[in-house]
Order: C-alpha cells, then sequence, then structure tokens
C-alpha cells in the first residue's frame, strides 16, 4: 500500500481505523481537517468512505484517475470513490452475488454529486458495446432530467434534491451495463406550492422560463418572466447568479431524446409544467353569499387545453366539495381559504403524479429487452440509494420530518451493519471499545395508532401529536432497511460538514 501512495497522499491517517485517539471525537475531526487542506476530501473509516465536499472542482476524476483504481485491490491506492465503485463492481463479478452502494449525509454534502461520478465510472470501465453505449448514455441522461424535476435551490445547496432515489444498475455475465431501473421516494411536493425564504421551485419551472423558445412559451400560454407567476416568487430567489437556467434547460432538452421522450412526449410533460403555473395565478374570490367564486374564463380554457379537461368540470371542482355518504352525493360550496386550499392541492396532486409518470417513462428507457437472453435469466445488480439530506429549518413542514426521520433510520443501518462489524473484529483481537447504542431515533412504527405516541422529539426539532400515526406507513414501504438487507453486500459512503 505504501508504495503505491504519495508524499502528499500520506497526510493525516487515510483510515480512521489507524488512528492512535479512535476514541477522539477532536482527534477525527482534525484529521479530516488536515487532509481537506491538501484537497484530499477522502477518508476511510475501513470499508466505509467518509467524503467532505470542497464546494469546487477537483481534477482527480479524469479517465487517469479511473484507469489507476480499475482493478486494484481496495487498500493499494489512496482512499477514493472510484476505489469503492470498483470494490463493489469485482464484487459484484467474483462472487455473483448483488451489491447496493448506500449514499448518506446532510444536505449540501454531494450526494447527487457523487452518484454521478459513481455512474461515469461504471460506463467508462465496464466493457463496452453498441448496446451498452446506448445504456450507458441513458443511465447518465436520467440524472439531468430527474435533478431538473426533483431537485431546487435550497438554503445550503443550490442543487439540493427533493426526493429520494434508488438505482439498479443491471450487468449481464460479461459485467457489461444492460439495464436499470429507478425508484423514487418522498417527492417534496408541498415546494410547488410554497418555498422558504431564499429558495426556489423546481429547476424545471425556470429552466422552461428561461431556455424555451417564443413558439413554446407561446403554445403553453406563458411568460418568460419567473416574476409572474405566484407559485415561483414566495421564496423571492427567481434568479441566482450560480445557476444558468437556459443551459439547463437545453442540457435537459437533449437527455429527454437520449431517453426516448417522443416530441410529444415532450410537448405534453411540458403542458402539464405549465398548467402547475396557471393553477398558482388563480385568483380565488368570496360572492355575496360568502363562497368561493374564481375569476378568469381565458385561464379556464388555457388550463383546459393543457390539461386535457372541460374547463367548467376544472372550475366546478375547485369551488364545490362533493360527499357521497350511503349512495347519496351531496355538493356544498367552499369559501375562498378552502378553494385556495383545493387548488394547491391539485397543483401538488398534477406535478406529483407527473414526477411518477416521468420515473417510469425513464425506466421504460432502461428496461432490460436483449432478446439473446432467455426469461428465466436473472442479470447481477448494484444498487445506488440516494437518499436527500437531513436539514432543520427554522419551520419545518411535517415532510421535512419524514425526510430527518428516513435519514435518522438510515444512520442507524449504517451503525449496524458497520460500525459494529469494526467493533466486533476490535473486541475479537482483545481490544475494548465502548460504544454507546442507544436509540437515536423515535421508534414511531412501534405504535401505528399513534395511541402512545403522543409527542416526537429530536434535537431541535419538535413535531405536534398529529403526525403521528403517518410514520408508520412510511416506514412499511421506505424502509432503508428493508431495501437493502435482501441484498448481499453494502458499500457505504458517509458525507460530512467540515468548516476548512
Amino acid at each position: 500500500m505504501e508504495g503505491a501512495l504519495t508524499a502528499r497522499d500520506r497526510v493525516g491517517v487515510q483510515d480512521f481505523v489507524l488512528l492512535e485517539s479512535f476514541t477522539s471525537e477532536a482527534s477525527f475531526i482534525e484529521n479530516l481537517r488536515k487532509r481537506f487542506r491538501e484537497s484530499l476530501i477522502y477518508t476511510y473509516i475501513g470499508s466505509v468512505l467518509v467524503s467532505v465536499n470542497p464546494y469546487r472542482e477537483l481534477e482527480i476524476y479524469s479517465r487517469q484517475h479511473m484507469e489507476r483504481y480499475r482493478g486494484i485491490n481496495f487498500y493499494e491506492v489512496s482512499p477514493h470513490i472510484y476505489a469503492i465503485s470498483d470494490n463493489s463492481y469485482r464484487s459484484m463479478r467474483s462472487e455473483g452475488k448483488d451489491q447496493c452502494i448506500l449514499i448518506s449525509g446532510e444536505s449540501g454534502a454531494g450526494k447527487t454529486e457523487a452518484s454521478k461520478k459513481i455512474l461515469q465510472y461504471y460506463a467508462v470501465t465496464c466493457p463496452s458495446s453498441t448496446r451498452v453505449e446506448s445504456v450507458r448514455d441513458r443511465l447518465l441522461q436520467s440524472n439531468p432530467v430527474l435533478e431538473a424535476f426533483g431537485n431546487a435551490k435550497t438554503l445550503r445547496n443550490d442543487n439540493s434534491s427533493r426526493f429520494g432515489k434508488y438505482m439498479d444498475i443491471q450487468f449481464d455475465f460479461r459485467g457489461a451495463p444492460v439495464g436499470g431501473h429507478i425508484l423514487n421516494y418522498l417527492l417534496e411536493k408541498s415546494r410547488v406550492v410554497h418555498q422558504n425564504h431564499g429558495e426556489r421551485n423546481f429547476h424545471i419551472f425556470y429552466q422552461v422560463l428561461e431556455g424555451g423558445d417564443n413558439e413554446l412559451l407561446q403554445r403553453l400560454g406563458l411568460e418568460r418572466n419567473a416574476q409572474s407567476y405566484l407559485y415561483l416568487v414566495k421564496g423571492h430567489c427567481a434568479k441566482v447568479s450560480s445557476i444558468n437556467d437556459k443551459n439547463d434547460w437545453k442540457t435537459v432538452h437533449r437527455a429527454l431524446s437520449v431517453i426516448d421522450f417522443s416530441s410529444s412526449d415532450i410537448e405534453e410533460l411540458l403542458s402539464v409544467v405549465a398548467s402547475v403555473l396557471h393553477l398558482g395565478n388563480l385568483q380565488c374570490l368570496a360572492d355575496e353569499d360568502g363562497n368561493a367564486t374564481v375569476n378568469g374564463e381565458n385561464q379556464f380554457r388555457l388550463l383546459s387545453r393543457l390539461l386535457g379537461v372541460p374547463g367548467p368540470t376544472l372550475k366546478d371542482a375547485l369551488i364545490h366539495r362533493k360527499i357521497t355518504a350511503k349512495g347519496e352525493e351531496l355538493i356544498s360550496p367552499l369559501n375562498v381559504e378552502q378553494a385556495a386550499y383545493a387548488r394547491d392541492a391539485l397543483a401538488k396532486a398534477i406535478y406529483g403524479r407527473t414526477f411518477s409518470w416521468l420515473v417510469s417513462k425513464i425506466n421504460e428507457s432502461l428496461h432490460h429487452k436483449d432478446s439473446t437472453y432467455s426469461e428465466n435469466y436473472r442479470p447481477n445488480i448494484i444498487g445506488l440509494l440516494d437518499i436527500y439530506g437531513f436539514e432543520v429549518f427554522q419551520n419545518n413542514s411535517f415532510e421535512q420530518f419524514c425526510i430527518n426521520y428516513c435519514n435518522e433510520k438510515l444512520q442507524q443501518l449504517f451503525i449496524e451493519l458497520t460500525l459494529k462489524s469494526e467493533q466486533e473484529e476490535y473486541e475479537s483481537e482483545g481490544i475494548a471499545v465502548r460504544v454507546d447504542q442507544r436509540a437515536s431515533v423515535a421508534t414511531v412504527p412501534q405504535h401505528p395508532q399513534g395511541s402512545e405516541c403522543s409527542h416526537i422529539t429530536h434535537p431541535g426539532l419538535s413535531y405536534p401529536p398529529s403526525i403521528a400515526p403517518y410514520p408508520f406507513l412510511l416506514w412499511l414501504t421506505l424502509s432503508p432497511s428493508t431495501l437493502c438487507l435482501q441484498l448481499s453486500l453494502l458499500h457505504i459512503l458517509l458525507y460530512v460538514s467540515l468548516t476548512p
């Protein structure tokens, strides 16, 4: 190992397992800081890779660097995300077992960029063919599309993932990528109708307004000025100097073509995106009886065309409520506040279903369709879990609670499956190690009815009793342990914040 390392690579300790004061948090942070100052952003903890986001481009991701880590023993070269990528790939090939790479860390730590580096590594180093090249392009081009519709500027990150993503990369018997599949979790739909000060809505809205040609905007009934749309000005941050929406739109438009979106698919997709903006501009007023009414016949005609629904039906749905009881229907008018809530709920539902449709279309493009294999053939898989980061705001929504809760459960998974194995190795060598294993996460799933879970707290967070029954359902469907324990081997990347 030493022979392959340069003097610069020996700054600090490359593996925290070898740190003399391994129980000292101060020593841990100081070692990270030493390496960070020398632009060494990666450090191991055994098989775990810790990364510190440099917030700048480093010359460590070239093809030459990829070849340096290709087929090399894990500890023969300095820590790198390519080492994790190559180790998981070689384990899959040699053992014939599925692998999984988990990426965790708070918002802005660089998780999304890490997932891109892993995909790029496999795209360059795996065996190639005409079909493989096509699959690689689709895997890579799915990223800018998902980022456009699922990422947004937050206070801590200009490109923050506002959804969780688990991607299967499928490999054939030669080790070539032949397909993929994406699962999406917990899209932050509330962002569609409200953003905190200094934040933006999802990127796609601004990209279409800035980058779409005049004919497209005319067909969608849009103006080029983002300030014209209520859903885009809540955060008072429509323009960001570090984001080039016009260029990003060109990238997204090209990517949609690569992943088999026809021109009609793109037109329909953008029609729905535009309809969300138009819905946000509908003004709910009160009539003489205090019931809600919505003005703007031209607006409804446009929405009717974009969504493909009759205008009167849409208008009626926004200002009336229908209740069915014992076979009888009761229709009652809504007041202004209720109608505004119904409008926002419709906008969130439309965007959420559009995002799910988008992911399903991408999956169709990535589906393994090679007829040379039998129906019983099952390719090997490397799973890649990229979940949004932990964040604490002044006002935390229920969706933010779900995000943070999922992150905490994922952190417990790390401790259970990885750090405990290190502890067992110490104990087997007769080294006494004290590890605090007290639970740090409220065990919401134990009380599905919410009867015994009246209040959930976490340092810096407080949530009312009304949310107690819901995370149980979240746990049943979104548990990281349910997702990952079925896989044979876990490769873990931890992302931490460090002040230089």
